[in-house]
C-alpha cells in the first residue's frame, strides 16, 4: 500500500492507539506487517545489539487464547478506581472515553487480523535500573517505530501490556522461549477506518520541562 501524504509533524501527533477504529474485517497482508517491520528495525538499539524476535500471531485460535489471557487482567485493571486530576484536566475530561475504548478493544481482540508481540533476549527480572533502562531502551524505540510505520501505511495499532502478568502461559502458547527472552507488550494490527486522525490532548510542554533543575 502507498504510504499516506503525512508530513513528520503530522505522522508523530497523529499516531496514537486505536482500538474503536481498527478494521476487524480487511485481512492485512504479511508483506505489509514486513514491510513496516523493516522500517521500525532502523530504530536505535544498546551497542547495536539488535536482540529482539518478532512474534505475529494470525491464527484464530491462538488468538482468542492470547485475548482471554488478556481479558483475565484487563478485567480487574478496568474496575479498579482510575486515577483522579484536578479539574480541568484534559487526562480526567477523556478518561470514560478511554476506558469505552479499551473495553472495546477487549471484547474484540480476538477479531484483530493480526496479533504482534515484540520480544528481547534475556530477562531483567529485578534488575537494578541502568540494566532495566538499556534493555528496554533497546527493544521499546522500535516498538513505537512500528506503529509509525503502520501509521503511514492506513494501519493502527494500540500499546498493551497487560497479557504479561501472564507471559510466561502466553511464551508457552507461542513457543517463545520464556527464559531467554521476555515479551515487550501485546499489539493488535489492523487498517484503521479511516485516516484522518487528529492530535490528542495532552498536557503542555511548558508544564511538563525542568531546566537545569527540578
Amino acid at each position: 500500500m502507498d504510504h499516506l501524504d503525512l508530513s513528520a509533524s503530522e505522522l508523530l501527533t497523529t499516531t496514537r492507539s486505536v482500538r474503536r477504529r481498527l478494521d476487524l474485517d480487511r485481512p492485512v497482508e504479511r508483506d505489509v506487517v514486513l514491510a513496516c517491520l523493516d522500517e521500525a528495525l532502523q530504530a536505535p538499539t544498546g551497542s547495536n545489539n539488535q536482540g529482539w524476535q518478532w512474534v505475529f500471531v494470525t491464527d484464530p485460535a491462538k488468538k482468542r487464547a492470547i485475548a482471554d489471557i488478556y481479558g483475565k487482567h484487563f478485567d480487574p485493571y478496568a474496575a479498579a478506581t482510575g486515577a483522579t486530576y484536578r479539574e480541568g484536566d484534559t487526562r480526567g475530561a477523556r478518561a470514560g472515553a478511554v476506558k469505552s475504548s479499551a473495553t472495546y478493544l477487549r471484547e474484540h481482540f480476538h477479531e484483530v487480523p493480526v496479533l504482534m508481540i515484540p520480544c528481547h533476549a534475556g530477562r531483567v527480572d529485578g534488575a537494578p535500573a541502568p540494566v532495566q533502562a538499556g534493555f528496554w531502551g533497546s527493544l521499546l524505540p522500535a516498538a513505537w517505530s512500528m506503529m509509525l510505520a503502520l501509521r503511514a501505511r492506513g494501519l493502527g495499532s494500540a500499546w498493551t501490556t497487560l497479557h504479561l502478568g501472564s507471559e510466561r502461559e502466553v511464551a508457552d502458547l507461542l513457543g517463545i522461549p520464556y527464559e531467554r527472552y521476555t515479551q515487550g507488550g501485546l499489539f493488535p494490527i489492523a487498517y484503521t477506518k479511516g485516516t484522518d486522525f487528529k492530535p490528542a490532548p495532552r498536557l503542555a510542554a511548558a508544564e511538563l520541562a525542568h531546566w537545569d533543575a527540578w
